[in-house]
């Protein structure tokens, strides 16, 4: 176990327990009317529940003394009382459900606000799947506990706290009796308790892990079935499953040996009280009737806190739930939008300006990415990012979305610091497309619409043309309507390549970032897209990442990387005249193309 993961487990062991629930209050903040008609409605059965045995106990008595009319009348209000009690339990149950609904879809639209504009960084030490589950498992958990075990559990209070006030005006003696088993049930729930809320928080946190590692491997399944994976991504997935139902046995084991010992205990005072009873009833201590009243009253109670009992247990795994979910909704970002943002001059001219940048990303601190880099880059010019794999090209991109804020130095657009600007105000003035085409499970239309939400459909089809993606669509069983699957897999690395050229096109963004943008595209189509993308970088600031020096040959400027530094600039013919790193990646690449 890590430092960090022992600190965070011992930070959970002296959270507030219950108390965590208390995060749930600025949820229901809102719908306070909604929860007092609640709780006036559950108030109300409490205490028909607890007058109903006065009214048995009248007719027990008057049975006893053969008064019909009294006892019709008795009768008549026990069945009022009834029918009162069936009215204010389904009103009860209406809100208090309604209720839990709306708070868990606030809370999940909550989390998920926040979650969708967290930095990649935010991400490096947190799964995506643990994430869902959060969004999911634990809000599903605080349904329950405010749809149900709440209102229960306010309820069974009232009826404990009322049953027991009744039960010492029905017969002192008796109620003596029972004062002594709150003990033997009240001591087992305490110390039972504290367990179960720690194994509660844990089965939550591996059902977490587990939802973590079926994400990754389903997300990444073709890759797992070409490396023959499966059996060790089973093993793997099977091992933190083990480990979470192992988890929840005990967590059962031991809310069942609480039950087991209050319910017990409970009735057992419940038993001995009636032996005392009936022998005050054959002494003529009692009437019947009071014996009838004090056992539903010690009935009543006992059952309230049996259900106390299983109920705390939904409590404490709820409270689990919501602190999880809390630290996600109070989890700060390293990157975040200044307080008084700047706007960005419109019409946007597309200077970009790197200033002594260093930096390195936020899970490797030793390893350098970028070093030292300034770069200039005028409105309107192409500039190519060339370079082996890991010299820092795409983290170039990386920092221009700020994704990531640089250790130190700066990154300006039209002379403005990004940091001073909020960051949906400059990325709208930049279309990116990635090296790896993300493709949602959508339409074709919605997938190209989403580089620009208010596009018509011709706006959408005229892109699609210029990316060289219009016969392929329109060749689909639904055209530009046909569904394309979760994460692309109807279509080709190409034309995945291509949708998302044509999503960057009806973008129509002053500032054009392209890393590798036709690395999956064969010859044929790779010049369809490198005409349209000449097309698209007039007029335009185009930063173009490549690993084949053929595609930035007409690049106004290429700027040669390694190791995070800048090593040259200049044109193709001038990187070549100097000789160095660029000379010798293109000698590389034109000598194996001759061969070929």
């Amino acid at each position: 176990m890590t430092d960090t993961t022992a600190n965070a487990s011992e930070e959970r062991a002296k959270s507030r327990q219950i108390g965590a629930l208390r995060g749930l209050w600025p949820f229901m903040r809102p719908y306070r009317l909604l929860l007092g008609l609640a709780i006036a409605a559950l108030v109300t059965t409490a205490m028909v529940s607890l007058a109903l045995p006065l009214a048995v106990r009248r007719v027990v008595d008057g049975f006893e003394a053969r008064e019909m009319a009294l006892l019709n009348q008795y009768f008549a209000g026990a069945f009022a009382l009834a029918a009162l009690l069936a009215m204010g339990t389904g009103l009860r149950y209406y809100l208090v459900t309604r209720l839990g609904e709306r708070v868990v879809a606030d809370i999940r639209k909550a989390l998920f606000s926040r979650v969708i504009d967290k930095s990649p960084s935010f991400y490096e030490n947190l799964m995506t799947g643990e994430v869902l589950s959060r969004l999911t498992t634990d809000t599903t958990l605080i349904q329950s506990v405010i749809g149900s075990s709440v209102s229960i559990a306010l309820r069974n209070i009232l009826l404990l706290a009322g049953g027991m006030i009744l039960l010492a005006l029905t017969s002192a003696k008796l109620m003596g009796f029972v004062l002594l088993m709150v003990p033997a049930v009240i001591v087992p729930i305490v110390i039972l308790g504290r367990r179960l809320r720690r194994l509660s928080r844990e089965n939550q946190d591996w059902i977490a892990a587990s939802s973590g590692k079926a994400s990754e491997a389903l997300l990444s399944v073709q890759t797992v079935q070409a490396y023959t994976h499966e059996a060790a991504s089973r093993a793997e997935f099977d091992g933190v499953t083990e480990t979470s139902f192992d988890i929840a046995r005990r967590r059962v084991l031991t809310r069942a040996v609480m039950t087991v010992i209050v319910i017990f205990m409970a009735f057992s005072g419940i038993v001995g009280t009636l032996w005392v009873g009936a022998n005050d009833v054959a002494t003529g201590q009692m009437t019947p009737g009071e014996l009838v009243q004090f056992v539903i009253y010690a009935v009543i109670v006992a059952g309230s806190v049996g259900a106390l009992s299983e109920i705390w247990s939904e409590l404490q795994r709820a409270a689990g739930a919501t602190e999880r979910l809390v630290e996600l909704l109070e989890a700060t970002d390293t990157v975040q939008d200044p307080a008084q943002p700047l706007a960005l001059p419109r019409p946007v001219r597309g200077e970009v300006a790197f200033d002594a940048v260093n930096f390195h990303y936020p899970s490797r601190p030793g390893q350098q990415a970028l070093n030292g880099i300034s770069l200039h880059v005028r409105p309107g010019e192409t500039v190519a990012l060339v370079g082996p794999s890991g010299a820092g090209k795409s983290t170039i991109f990386q920092l221009l979305l700020r994704f990531y804020d640089p250790v130190s130095g700066a990154l300006r657009i039209d002379g403005i610091d990004l940091r001073d600007m909020a960051r949906s105000d400059f990325r709208h003035a930049i279309a990116l497309v990635p090296q790896d085409p993300v493709i949602f499970a959508s339409s074709a239309r919605e997938n190209i619409r989403f580089g620009r939400l208010d596009a018509s459909d011709a706006e959408v089809e005229g892109a699609a043309r210029a990316a060289a993606a219009h016969d392929f669509l329109t060749a689909l069983p639904q055209g530009y309507d046909t569904q394309l699957g979760e994460r692309g897999v109807m279509l080709s690395g190409g034309q995945r390549q291509r949708v998302a050229i044509a999503r960057a096109i009806l973008r129509d963004a002053p500032i054009l970032l392209l890393d590798e943008a036709t690395s999956a595209l064969d010859a044929e189509s790779e010049r369809a897209v490198q005409a349209a993308v000449d097309k698209l970088a007039q007029g335009r600031t185009t930063l173009v990442v490549a690993h084949r020096l053929a595609t930035v040959k007409r690049a106004d400027r290429i700027v040669v990387f390694d190791q995070g530094r800048i090593l040259a600039e200049g044109t193709h013919d001038q990187l070549v005249a100097q000789g160095g790193l660029y000379a010798r990646l293109a000698r590389l690449q034109f000598t194996e193309g001759r061969a070929a």
